[in-house]
């Protein structure tokens, strides 16, 4: 009596173990495809990122070149400014020394007109007086 159902009970642990082995296999089914499915993701991504750092890399080296050129017309500007100072503070040199020699003639043609003698009424002017005059003495005769 006791061989009988202790082969059987042998049997459903056996069946129960071998559908929850089956169970199991299934779950392990699913997870396995999502890990695949997440495979074909990273790959995807791991795509993208190269992309990405690739683009990063050319736009990088774009930037270096238009620093590159940046810095060149910025060096040749500022050494076309600096002529240029040098040759406003040349001017302004050149201007300064003009106007103290305007100043200088100025003021000895001021003082000359100062020491210069008045000079006498012109003829036509001592002939106007002189005609007055005559008018004058003339109402005063009458």
């Amino acid at each position: 009596m006791f061989g009988l159902p202790l082969g059987l009970f042998i049997e459903g642990a056996v069946a129960i173990l071998m559908a929850l082995t089956i169970g199991y296999c299934v779950l392990l089914n699913q997870r396995l495809k999502r890990l695949h499915q997440d495979k074909d993701a990273m790959r995807q991504m791991v795509a993208d990122l190269v992309s990405a750092t690739n683009l990063a890399n050319q736009a990088i080296k774009e930037l270096k070149s238009t620093a590159v050129e940046a810095d060149l017309a910025l060096t040749s500007r500022l050494e076309e400014a600096e002529r240029f100072g040098v040759e406003l503070a040349n001017h302004v040199t050149a201007g300064t020394v003009l106007m103290e020699r305007i100043a200088k003639i100025t003021s000895v043609a001021r003082h000359s007109q100062a020491i210069e003698p008045v000079e006498p009424p012109n003829k036509v002017q001592n002939a106007l007086q002189q005609l007055s005059e005559r008018v004058r003495s003339r109402g005063v005769a009458a």
